[in-house]
């Protein structure tokens, strides 16, 4: 673990090796993700946080709105940009993610609206839509803290196998496993096909990435993501560059990896994590 001064910019510290943390369910690991996020918010109050969608991240989202209901957590400053949404789906639809995160966080919290963002899915002009949506990250100064997931076809975002590890914001078509997975959103209505997605290049330029990975359906592409060879395959495994990421799973998802015994002694030894331990 590394300590970072959120003021001087992505460059301001050299870190160590990529931090995995294993947690005994999916209840810890998901509130110290928030915990994490939460501390990071009480640091930099004007905190730029880049959000991510998903059953995974309910859980995280219900514990930051009972941080800002019993602790005071202060969301009012804090800036916000989600990683992706789906092509064709209006703010309103109960499917979309801007959907998503009003019902789950937003209105949960003292968060002002026009400091949330998302791509518009719905823009006549995509190209034009991803290439504003790169602009307002870089004019909010770029994303701080970057909370991820990670999908069963080892996407972040939307980054599907074979995206360029120097992608930026752009359009681009689902994989059938992120169909397949996504589906039961949707009932018996088709889903998107395409979506816009924060590029890997630009989730590497955040200056903290945070993934959360939860349940034994993760178990296989967690262990490629983080223990395997770096490849545009699995968009996730570009994360063992990022010079400050945090991984956080649960005991189900960590059961594919080969040196979980050395992580549980570093989350054990280490005095950074004494607080979170």
């Amino acid at each position: 673990m590394c300590a970072w001064d959120w003021q001087a910019g992505k460059n301001a510290v050299v870190c160590g090796p990529m931090e995995i943390i294993i947690q005994e369910n999916a209840e810890r690991a998901a509130r110290m993700t928030a915990k994490l996020i939460a501390d990071a918010v009480r640091e930099k109050p004007t905190l730029v946080l880049g959000l991510a969608t998903g059953g995974t991240m309910e859980k995280v989202y219900e514990f930051l709105a009972e941080f800002h209901a019993k602790d005071s957590l202060d969301f009012s400053r804090v800036v916000t940009f989600n990683l992706d949404e789906y092509v064709g789906l209006p703010a309103e639809d109960p499917r979309s993610y801007r959907y998503y995160m009003e019902e789950h966080l937003f209105r949960h919290v003292n968060i002002k609206p026009e400091n949330t963002h998302l791509p518009d899915g719905t823009a006549s002009d995509l190209k034009s839509e991803c290439q504003r949506y790169e602009e307002l990250i870089k004019s909010s100064g770029g994303v701080d803290l970057q909370l991820l997931g990670v999908g069963r076809s080892g996407h972040i975002g939307f980054n599907e196998p074979l995206s360029a590890l120097r992608s930026r914001t752009r359009a681009t078509t689902l994989s059938p496993v992120t169909i397949e997975q996504n589906q039961i959103y949707f009932g018996e209505s088709a889903m998107p096909s395409r979506a816009i997605t924060v590029g890997v290049g630009t989730i590497l330029e955040s200056r903290r990435c945070l993934m959360l990975a939860l349940g034994k359906q993760k178990a296989a592409v967690v262990a490629k993501a983080l223990e395997g060879p770096i490849s545009s395959m699995i968009s996730a495994s570009a994360l063992q560059l990022h010079p400050h990421c945090t991984v956080i799973v649960d005991e189900e998802a960590a059961a594919d990896l080969k040196e979980k015994e050395y992580y549980r002694l570093i989350f054990k030894t280490e005095p950074d994590w004494e607080a979170y331990r």
